[in-house]
């Protein structure tokens, strides 16, 4: 098998112990990042703009009517 060369290089200690510890541990991963809109925002995105236009469009028949009148 060809070597890998890795773009860390290997450092040992020239002074001192070196030990190595072999025992399992847990290694807790990061969380799954959650879409950046759910469902539910989406939804209240979209009744908010409904509701906005719902309030231009009383706001132009309001208008219209003061016109007339």
């Amino acid at each position: 098998m060809p070597e890998v060369k890795s773009m860390f290089r290997e450092v040992l200690p020239k002074q001192g112990q070196l030990s190595m510890e072999d025992v399992p541990t847990m290694v807790l991963c990061k969380a799954k990042l959650m879409p950046l809109k759910s469902v539910t925002l989406e939804k209240l995105e979209k009744m908010q703009l409904e509701a906005q236009e719902a309030i231009k469009q009383q706001d132009l028949a309001l208008k219209e009517q003061q016109e007339t009148q």
